[in-house]
């Protein structure tokens, strides 16, 4: 039964494809694509795509990227906004078939002749020549490992896709038929061959591990011994997306979504309302050794954040919120648990950096860089490196936007990245080595400075000392930002100081001395959240340490004058300090008081500056007898 017409043209239609989301079309009219929704009344977008009649067209669902072909003898890839990604060669032939694997990163083409396998970002990756006539219709199977193809002599062609590689380190793997892996090392030339019961789906090598499922099958190899296999069952023999991490890996099939030990221990499986795995590739999904993130399809501002141990929601449980549509996600992978950190970017190519731990208040989402393609995080430390328009930047250290956002700029390593041509991508960062795939399909590896990830290793472990000779070995700006950065975020502030003093801060370098020279801890702490920007935090360490004037006089040293007042009224103390310095204030720029509250308090009141600073030397000594009150009585818990 017909329910309704989408759309009446005097042209055939000749190809049909649904969106991701299943709330558009889209089809063809002669030269023309047309995206049509099907919410009434919403705009369709329509452009010219071809030079010749338009053939076939296919939508995916993973990576939302449509792929057209036509009589002018080429194939198209285009992004959902209808604009041009990859535009092939011509072909002898008119392009007469196109299919995406299931998992958006393959397609296959067909034509006269011709079936050709190409990577999502369109270049080839093989080309047969069956003697077929043309390739009218192809299919995949579920598991993107096998391609059918309708063809116009009336037979049917079957392929496999083999020869996929996998590297890591001195390790290679390639797939060399359905059943069977090679695995070369590449210091020594030991080949071993690895032979499996059933086809291979999906595979993954990284952290000395290869992980390998087959159709019923998941397998794990120890670089260390390739001959004893872990070996498990799987529950559904579909698996979409392999991701590890140092301690553990992550399984997606149709099911759900799964953690497991390189032990073949089921560790735990987050689930979340409207979960739907068949669209989760590893740019929407990420993985770290205590954190799982998952971006919402369904809501695609919003990521959801997992304990790896449990699969329950982290912290407080609430989600993270952006304001526009995320793109691409990225865990960092070392540290501790509470120092994780997300780094995302969004549909405006804005690169952002957050912390995954979420508890009552609400983190900072700070932007770290603009017109950022594609990222990646070092495998051994916390450093982030991404494609900028056209420069390859390399942050050394991100954390410094929480910690001295003024120095990031010091932070950084940046390149020149015409040579990557239009679309590269980042593939992998191992170590100091970062390996990025151009838009012809070649590799082209880059190797960054080996010292920040050494000073990332003496600054985990506490090795101050070492950290400060390593800077002074290299002699490099970049690395004593990293270093004044760290010791900030570590409250080493002896560190920070020769580290601000090697960068040209002066001024922080005096800030920092005045901090060292406060009489309590708490008054430290306080002055170290300050330097971090962190105001709120500091005035509520004082408070608790019931330093109320120091809380009061960090607000007029800021000039926040109503909190200073407000703080001043609600303890009942030191009103005449504040309305003194605020008439001060306004007496050295010749301005007038207009503040209704300041003017309510000041009325009547004589401001008497040496009982004022009698109150203030008070308070110091207050704070100084303290503080060594109780340092005596550690020092005499220590004697007992």
């Amino acid at each position: 039964m017909l329910r309704s017409t989408l759309a009446q043209q005097g042209i055939p239609v000749y190809s049909v494809a649904w969106g991701p989301d299943s709330e558009k079309v889209l089809y063809t009219a002669g030269k023309q694509l047309i995206i049509k929704p099907l919410q009434p009344n919403a705009k369709v977008l329509q452009w010219k795509a071809h030079d010749g009649i338009i053939l076939k067209v296919d939508w995916n669902s993973v990576n939302d990227l449509i792929l057209s072909a036509g009589e002018d003898c080429k194939y198209k890839v285009w992004d959902s906004y209808g604009r041009l990604l990859y535009n092939s060669q011509p072909h002898e032939h008119p392009i007469t078939s196109v299919a995406w694997a299931p998992d958006g990163e393959l397609f296959a083409v067909g034509s006269f002749h011709t079936l050709r396998l190409c990577d999502k970002t369109g270049w080839s990756y093989t080309l047969e020549k069956p003697n077929t006539g043309s390739i009218f219709n192809i299919a995949w199977s579920v598991d993107g490992t096998q391609i059918a193809g309708a063809c116009g002599n009336g037979h049917v062609v079957f392929a496999h896709v083999v020869e996929q590689r996998w590297e890591w380190k001195n390790f290679q793997v390639t797939l060399t038929k359905r059943r069977t892996m090679q695995v070369r090392n590449v210091l020594n030339d030991a080949v071993d061959l690895l032979e499996f019961r059933d086809r291979v789906i999906k595979a993954s090598l990284n952290y000395a591990h290869l992980v390998v499922s087959t159709s019923l099958q998941c397998y794990v190899f120890s670089t260390k011994n390739w001959n004893t296999p872990l070996i498990f069952d799987l529950k559904e023999g579909t698996v979409s997306l392999i991701l590890q991490a140092e301690r553990h890996f992550l399984l997606v099939d149709g099911g759900g979504i799964y953690l497991y030990s390189y032990e073949g221990r089921f560790i735990s499986s987050p689930k979340f309302p409207g979960m739907r795995t068949d669209i989760l590739n590893a740019q929407t999904v990420s993985l770290s050794n205590d954190t799982v993130a998952i971006k919402n399809k369904a809501d695609e501002k919003i990521i959801f954040l997992f304990e790896a141990s449990t699969g329950k929601p982290l912290g407080d449980g609430k989600f993270l919120s952006h304001k526009n549509e995320i793109l691409e996600i990225a865990l960092d992978q070392k540290g501790l648990t509470n120092d994780r950190k997300v780094a995302f970017i969004d549909k405006n190519r804005d690169l952002y950096i957050t912390s995954v731990k979420r508890f009552g208040k609400e983190e900072q989402i700070i932007k770290l860089g603009t017109m950022v393609h594609t990222l990646a995080w070092s495998d051994t430390c916390n450093i982030l490196c991404g494609l900028q328009d056209t420069r390859f930047t390399v942050w050394y250290y991100p954390n410094t936007v929480y910690v001295d956002r003024d120095i990031l700029t010091k932070t950084l390593y940046e390149r020149d990245a015409s040579e990557f041509s239009k679309n590269p991508h980042i593939v992998s960062f191992a170590g100091n080595q970062v390996t990025i795939r151009r838009a012809d399909g070649s590799l082209v590896h880059i190797s960054i400075s080996p010292y920040p990830a050494i000073l990332h290793e003496y600054v985990s472990s506490s090795k101050w000392e070492d950290a400060v000779r390593l800077c002074r070995f290299v002699k490099e700006q970049t690395l004593w930002a990293c270093l004044a950065a760290m010791a900030v975020a570590n409250r080493d502030m002896t560190t920070a100081e020769i580290a601000y003093a090697a960068i040209g801060e002066i001024d922080k370098v005096q800030y920092i001395s005045s901090i060292k020279n406060l009489p309590s801890k708490e008054s430290k702490m306080a002055h170290i959240l300050m330097f971090s920007g962190n105001i709120q935090e500091a005035e509520i360490v004082l408070l608790q340490a019931g330093l109320v004037y120091q809380a009061i006089q960090i607000n007029i040293n800021l000039y926040n004058w109503e909190r200073a007042l407000e703080l001043a009224v609600k303890y009942k103390t030191h009103v005449d300090t504040v309305l003194a310095y605020r008439q001060k204030f306004l007496e050295t720029f010749g301005k007038q008081e207009t503040n209704k509250r300041y003017l309510q308090y000041a009325e009547g009141l004589q401001i008497d500056w040496e009982k004022i600073k009698a109150k203030i030397e008070m308070e110091i000594t207050k704070e100084q007898e303290r503080s060594s009150s109780s340092q005596s009585s550690k020092s005499l818990g220590l004697l007992h």
